[in-house]
């Protein structure tokens, strides 16, 4: 608690108190009809209801599970790929322009097809969040190997380490904070594209209750999905923010 004042964290409660004020008020006074604009009261009892009744634990369940496999599917081609294609000039010909090309064809246009290939289940959006970790997590890794300074790369050499202990002791901890930056933008988006591929081609999970919620014009409902995804998007961050702190705690000035 100390901390939270010291630090002066409680600004970041202003905001929310501000909107939420707002809001109550807007829907008090009807300024906006309580089909658009449902009161605070009427969400909380429409979260209470999903949970009770329409299973949503299952549903948020069934989200944070396939992006949880996508994000380690793609996260481990990717750092793979990325170290192959950083230590060897060859491999990162082979594979540049055709990837460099894949990478700008946005992932909503890849959804379709997969459907097609895959069907509504859960590997169809499995893979479309892979892909959606994939290059941003390869790309950095393959900066983070080309800024290393070439100074470590010669006293390697005249310690003469093999190809697998460069890797272990110069390479990886050099690119690092690149790779760690990475996992952390790449888990924010796949949170995010989770809720338009079950929105889009799923029949569970959070994406799929935000649009079918949008088609009834269940506002309420629609607003408790809305939260729940900011949260846990919030706590999926915040996880990533403690995970690469702990991780990079030897590299000074690696702090927010």
């Amino acid at each position: 608690m100390r901390a939270f004042f010291a630090r002066r964290l409680y600004i970041g409660i202003f905001l929310p108190v501000i909107i939420f004020t707002l809001w109550q008020t807007a829907s008090s006074y009807e300024w906006v009809e309580p089909i658009f604009l449902p009161k605070p009261v009427s969400v909380v009892k429409s979260f209470w209801y999903m949970l009770n009744k329409q299973d949503l634990l299952s549903d948020i369940l069934t989200s944070v599970s396939i992006v949880t496999q996508g994000f380690i599917y793609g996260a481990a081609v990717a750092v793979s790929l990325g170290l192959a294609a950083g230590l060897s000039r060859n491999t990162e010909l082979f594979f540049g322009s055709t990837l460099n090309t894949l990478r700008h064809i946005p992932t909503i246009a890849w959804l379709p097809l997969i459907v097609v290939w895959l069907g509504l289940g859960a590997p169809a959006k499995i893979l479309i969040i892979a892909k959606s970790v994939f290059f941003p997590v390869f790309l950095n890794v393959l900066q983070g190997i080309h800024n290393i300074d070439k100074k470590y790369i010669e006293l390697a050499e005249v310690l003469k380490l093999d190809k697998w202990q460069l890797i272990r002791k110069v390479i990886l901890p050099a690119a690092a904070p690149s790779i760690a930056v990475s996992f952390r933008y790449s888990a924010g988006l796949a949170w995010a594209i989770v809720v338009i591929a079950e929105g889009l081609s799923g029949l569970e999970g959070l994406g799929f209750l935000i649009f079918r919620a949008q088609q009834l014009l269940m506002t309420d409902q629609l607003l408790v999905c809305m939260v729940l995804i900011g949260l846990i998007g919030f706590a999926i961050d915040r996880a990533m923010f403690f995970a690469q702190r702990r991780a990079l705690k030897w590299k000074v000035g690696f702090n927010e």
